[in-house]
């Protein structure tokens, strides 16, 4: 008995050694040990004379070593085996061609092309094999036969592909729009594809071509199709407002009137600063829509950008545009976003934190579900904490983890208890918190409790009385508040009392951003270059490098000055989170086309 088991396992381990050495000589293939795996494939094919993909390794295998007459030798014995795997007629012509024989290439090359006359079927197979080898003039003759004499087929896509590689972008253009004309489901995969030519710069020949042949086809027989396709062109180009022309046109002549597109462009414009575009594209959303969720959402966005550029003397305008939509749409959960944004509007920006806690007190009344009482209370412990009501402020917060376990929302409401517990100088309890919030789900929640917490430990650790973090955390408390002033004093404070200590780098970045906000650039500008001066290889070097490139190159107008700190970026800190878009804006100034 003994010995049957050790049978069955010496057959089963041998077995599974053997199962193992195609996976080995695969990697002496991957690593270039081609002797190695020369040996193995030899041993497979001749235990497996029929299996076809030992034998094209060991072709390859030959082809790497140079030893072109064994290939031959190989492929020619299985010649006969062209009529079910027609595309080794392909290989046959490509050894030859390695062994400098283009007549005799070309012989077996146009058997294969000779096959897919006879048998359409075979057109992908063999295609898909002059492909391999890069020969596309090959391939292209091949799809194009396919196409053919089998019009049921589909091989545009391989088509245009090989266009695209050959240069030819008028034609792979061409042929990719022919695709989704007769195929809309394509759109998006065709899309990406276009992605890979298309660029932000107008005068790229991809670009050309691509506008050429739309504007061309849009003028012989309209189509939404191709006023979509531009839409997308011209967005890429950040030329928003023929984008914007577009998708009214394609608006008028659809029979689904669809309107998120508009939303879409509008995100896109804000993001790129053009906000007067932004608040044309929402006008004609409220216009055009008869559904009141729109409606609302394109209002809220109209006041949102409106807060955002407001001064003191703009908000009484702001507080009647609020009402009256209110007054319109009612006070019931259709508009608990509005209400919301009404609610922080009084609260954070101006000052009126009793009425803003009202509204969220009659919208708490109302029959909620648990996710819409849990935005309610968020804000509602966010203004508490605005009124340094913060043991009342934790217990809203507490529900909310409670009552919505495992969601972002409930993360988001940790977080900002370790946060209030921060403000209020609790520097141990805040920590608990922003160890669990380490891992969350969301990155965002995430990248926020870990930036605390290394604050936190980082200034404990030199001044374990902690006096300096005491004072910043007072002054985030006010930055808070949006009592500007007040943040600055404290910072100040730190910046004279506490100069050479580590918490220097923070007091004069959280300055700077404060700076910003008061339009005061040139004083930002400088708080970020003693960072970089004083603080060059710390944590927050390449964020100083980042906001102050921006503050060159959108508020100060020196260029060369934004490409100089851009370019420390991606030559200095590579792993940064800046490094993406540094790298973006950086070719940008220089004059590159940027896809």
């Amino acid at each position: 008995m003994r010995f049957s088991l050790l049978y069955i396992a010496l057959f089963f381990l041998c077995g599974n050694l053997f199962a193992q050495s195609p996976q080995l000589a695969d990697n002496y293939m991957d690593q270039g040990e081609y002797e190695k795996a020369k040996s193995i494939y030899q041993k497979l094919l001749e235990k497996a004379p029929n299996n076809l993909r030992y034998m094209q390794q060991l072709t390859k295998v030959y082809q790497e070593l140079e030893q072109y007459q064994l290939a031959e030798k190989l492929l020619l014995k299985n010649e006969d085996q062209a009529n079910f795997y027609p595309n080794l007629l392909v290989e046959i012509g490509y050894n030859y061609q390695l062994m400098q024989k283009p007549e005799k290439a070309a012989d077996f090359y146009e058997q294969a092309i000779d096959k897919v006359k006879t048998k359409p079927n075979y057109t992908y197979v063999i295609g898909n094999a002059f492909q391999d080898y890069n020969l596309l003039d090959e391939a292209v003759e091949v799809y194009e036969i396919g196409l053919k004499n089998a019009p049921n087929t589909n091989f545009t896509v391989q088509l245009a592909r090989i266009y695209g590689e050959q240069g030819k972008l008028a034609k792979m253009f061409e042929t990719y729009t022919d695709l989704i004309e007769e195929k809309p489901e394509y759109f998006y995969s065709v899309n990406r594809n276009f992605s890979q030519y298309i660029t932000e710069d107008v005068d790229n020949e991809a670009n050309v071509e691509l506008r050429k042949l739309l504007l061309r086809k849009n003028q012989q027989q309209p189509k939404v199709l191709y006023n979509e396709l531009l839409a997308w062109l011209f967005t890429q180009q950040n030329d928003f407002k023929k984008a914007f022309i577009q998708q009214k046109a394609i608006f008028m002549r659809s029979e689904k009137k669809q309107l998120h597109p508009f939303f879409d462009l509008a995100e896109i414009t804000t993001k790129n600063k053009q906000t007067e575009l932004s608040k044309d594209i929402l006008e004609y959303v409220i216009e055009n829509s008869n559904r009141e969720r729109q409606q609302l959402n394109a209002h809220l966005k109209l006041l949102q950008l409106a807060i955002t550029k407001a001064e003191p003397e703009d908000y009484k305008d702001i507080t009647k545009d609020f009402e009256n939509l209110l007054e319109d749409y009612g006070r019931a959960t259709n508009t608990l976003g509005l209400q919301l944004a009404f609610a922080e509007f009084l609260a954070f920006t101006k000052k009126e934190p009793a009425r803003a806690k009202n509204i969220l007190q009659a919208l708490l009344n109302q029959n909620l579900n648990r996710f819409e009482e849990g935005r309610i209370k968020l804000l509602l412990a966010d203004i508490l904490v605005f009124q340094e009501q913060f043991n009342q402020a934790l217990i809203y917060y507490s529900q909310i983890q409670k009552k919505i376990k495992n969601t972002n929302l409930a993360q988001e409401a940790r977080f900002r208890v370790a946060r209030t517990s921060y403000y209020k100088g609790d520097f141990d309890w805040a920590q608990t918190q922003l160890k669990v919030l380490k891992s969350s789900s969301s990155q965002l929640i995430a990248n926020d409790a870990l930036e605390l917490h290394l604050l936190i430990s980082d200034n404990s650790q030199e001044d374990s009385t902690q006096t300096a973090l005491k004072l910043f955390a007072k002054a985030d408390l006010y930055a808070f508040q949006q009592e500007n002033k007040k943040a600055k004093t404290f910072l100040d404070s730190i910046l004279s009392q506490h100069k050479g200590e580590k918490i220097e780098d923070e007091a004069l970045y959280r300055k700077a951003k404060i700076l910003e906000k008061e339009k005061r650039y040139q004083e930002a500008a400088e708080s970020y270059q003693k960072i970089i001066r004083y603080y060059g290889d710390d944590i927050l070097a390449d964020d100083a490098h980042f906001y102050l490139a921006e503050l060159y190159q959108y508020q100060l107008n020196q260029p060369e000055e934004a490409k100089k700190h851009y370019q420390n970026i991606i030559f200095d800190f590579a792993d940064s989170i800046h490094f993406v878009e540094a790298r973006k804006q950086f070719r940008k100034l220089r004059g590159d086309a940027i896809q």
